[in-house]
């Protein structure tokens, strides 16, 4: 997968925009669903990014925020995931949007049994999304979600790991330590960079 491209489209992409705050796109290329989430963009997701309590999801337990916000997503996303004219899925977000990815990852994994290999998943920037104790079943689900983190990304380091957060998936970390704020390093511009720097 080109990262650096798949950012890109992430960044310039038209966004069909929802009363809740939900913003999303999603496109079909032979077969492979493509599915992306924003950043946040206004007021609403803000108040969703600080609503970090657990509440149980299915078998886990999940940051409630984005929890709801996924949850609103899914009568928008459903039939297009369910699609047996679909043989991949590749789903992507940035920020806010990333942590929707990871919620929307295990949907897709746990609807689409009969194409679990070909369900991939990209976090750029992603925040924590899980809360409890990392089981093999997490692993299981995420081990195809990739979590892109810019070294000293704020945003990567929360809800703090000490409040029960953990990251799902591989971790793949870009840049250098110190050459950039933590607020600098969320910037999409400094992702942009430290993609294209690393080859990816």
């Amino acid at each position: 997968m080109n990262l650096s491209l798949l950012f890109y489209n992430l960044t310039h992409i038209t966004y069909i925009h929802k009363e809740n705050g939900l913003d999303y796109a999603t496109r079909k290329s032979n077969g492979t669903l493509y599915i992306y989430f924003e950043d946040s963009d206004g007021a609403l997701d803000w108040k969703s990014n600080l609503d970090f309590p657990a509440k149980m999801y299915g078998r886990f337990f999940a940051h409630r925020g984005f929890l709801k916000m996924w949850e609103s997503a899914i009568p928008f996303l459903e039939k297009e995931i369910k699609d047996e004219a679909v043989d991949k899925i590749v789903i992507c977000g940035y920020s806010h949007g990333a942590g929707l990815a990871v919620l929307c990852h295990e949907y897709a994994w746990r609807t689409r049994e009969d194409i679990r290999p070909s369900i991939k998943g990209y976090g750029f920037g992603c925040p924590r999304v899980l809360w409890g104790k990392k089981t093999s079943e997490h692993r299981e689900i995420w081990k195809n979600f990739t979590v892109i983190k810019n070294i000293n990304d704020l945003i990567t380091h929360l809800p703090p790991f000490l409040f029960g957060y953990f990251h799902v998936g591989t971790i793949l970390e870009i840049g250098q330590k110190g050459k950039y704020s933590p607020i600098d390093a969320h910037r999409p511009e400094s992702y942009t960079s430290e993609l294209k720097n690393a080859g990816l």
